[in-house]
């Protein structure tokens, strides 16, 4: 039972995508964060008026000013 799990693990590791599959994945909204300027700017309001600090590199003060 164990060896079918495993082999069906490894199954997932080796498949191949073909040059015109992968035009599809490297689109723009196939990204972590497709607008990346939005994200940027919601992560600053975020840090800015919760008065916390992220994995982003800023800090905020609680009063909307850094």
């Amino acid at each position: 039972m164990i060896a079918i799990v495993v082999f069906l693990l490894i199954q997932g590791c080796g498949i191949k995508l073909d040059p015109w599959d992968r035009g599809h994945l490297a689109k723009p909204t196939m990204a972590i964060t497709p607008y990346p300027n939005h994200s940027a700017l919601r992560e600053h309001v975020f840090t800015s008026k919760e008065a916390s600090q992220g994995g982003y590199g800023g800090i905020g003060g609680g009063c909307g000013c850094n």
